[in-house]
């Protein structure tokens, strides 16, 4: 074990570049971070910059560094798709090659919505591709008037059910969310990757506000990943953020749900204070859900801001014997046309504070991560991926 402890963060959605296959995903000349980087005039990322970031790619007001403190890459998604499950997935070292349904164009089948409603007992309304903030502010009076539940999904494969939290209570909804789960768990053409609960507030379209009680029902992996061979071995896999629900809980052993960015850095610190031996597996969602989505390019400038400010706050709590890992599982860049997700190279930040950073290259599969972590532990490596230990 070269390693006690590795902290993995996802940046969730901070690409930086369109990968080699973009055009196949129409994201030809996508650069998330660089994007972000010079809608803020302001842009300032002085710890990311002292890591290598620059390096990496054209960052506004960041240079590329002599002697970075952290050894630095990019990686290469190697299985198709650009969401969510398939980048952390890949990340510890499961190849998706069958992408995930998903149904922005035409809404959900009307077989799959008639069978919700019988199940559910509720009527459905929406059954549309939305903003989630958008479509309760447009249904979520209807919906308080005939308790009929919001449905919509979005560019990703996702079902995701709005409802209004004194309407429908939180377990309620989620008890709902678990039957759209099986329904389509038994019926693989209507398959999507996650169920999504979304509980909101408010009196009227004024001031609905979506609660921090959201909770997601992914699909389970489809095989074992390098989360499984760390439990196995008795290791620590602590999951702090959405990383529990992407994985299905599989190889977790202790997880904590986060209302915030900052929330999920403040969790990391507070863990880098505790004794473990193990991983601490952190998912940062606001990048990709709060503005990457809704194009908001300078709300996503100041959050990777906040998030350099919280990694200052982080280093000084790692010890010699601790390893952390700053990646990313897909890009969404708020200047690209749409609002999907974009197929990008990812970056790789790997730090220890007595080692000096040195290139890493171009890494050929997000599962290097997970290779590493397993290389590190002496568990049982992943059938795709390579040490960069």
């Amino acid at each position: 074990m070269k390693y006690k402890r590795i902290f993995i963060i996802v940046a969730d959605s901070l690409g930086i570049g369109a990968a080699k296959d973009a055009a196949k995903y129409n994201d030809t000349g996508s650069n998330t971070l660089r994007h972000l980087s010079y809608s803020k005039i302001d842009f300032s990322i002085p710890t990311l910059e002292k890591l290598g970031i620059g390096l990496l790619t054209d960052v506004y007001n960041t240079k590329a560094v002599n002697h970075p403190l952290a050894s630095y890459g990019k990686m290469q998604e190697l299985s198709v798709g650009k969401d969510t499950l398939t980048g952390h997935w890949e990340l510890m070292g499961l190849k998706v090659e069958t992408p995930f349904p998903a149904f922005t164009d035409t809404g959900f089948p009307q077989e799959l919505i008639r069978l919700l409603e019988e199940k559910t007992g509720y009527s459905i309304i929406g059954n549309i591709s939305a903003s989630g903030t958008e479509i309760i502010k447009d249904l979520g009076e209807e919906h308080i008037r005939t308790k009929s539940l919001i449905v919509y999904t979005s560019a990703d494969s996702v079902l995701q059910i709005a409802a209004h939290e004194e309407v429908i209570p939180v377990p309620e909804l989620y008890r709902v969310c678990e039957i759209a789960r099986k329904i389509t768990l038994d019926h693989p053409e209507w398959m999507v990757g996650r169920i999504i609960a979304r509980p909101f507030i408010g009196s009227d379209k004024s001031n609905f506000t979506r609660t921090p009680n959201r909770h997601d029902y992914a699909v389970k992996p489809f095989g074992p990943t390098v989360l499984n061979y760390l439990k196995d071995a008795d290791y620590d896999v602590i999951a702090i953020g959405k990383i529990r629900d992407i994985f299905e809980g599989e190889g977790i052993t202790e997880f904590y749900k986060t209302k915030s960015n900052q929330d999920g850095m403040d969790r990391t610190i507070e863990m880098a204070r505790k004794d473990f031996t193990g991983i601490c597996f952190v998912n940062l969602v606001d990048f990709d859900a709060l503005f990457g989505h809704r194009r908001d390019a300078i709300g996503y400038a100041k959050s990777v801001e906040e998030f350099d400010s919280d990694l200052a706050r982080l280093l000084p709590h790692l010890n010699e014997n601790d390893l952390l890992i700053i990646c990313a599982d897909h890009g969404n860049d708020p200047l690209h046309a749409g609002t999907d997700h974009t197929r990008e190279d990812v970056p790789l930040l790997v730090y220890n504070k007595i080692r000096k950073g040195k290139n890493l290259n171009t890494r050929k599969t997000f599962a290097d991560v997970g290779a590493s972590i397993a290389d590190n532990f002496n568990v049982k490596k992943p059938l795709i991926g390579k040490s960069f230990l």
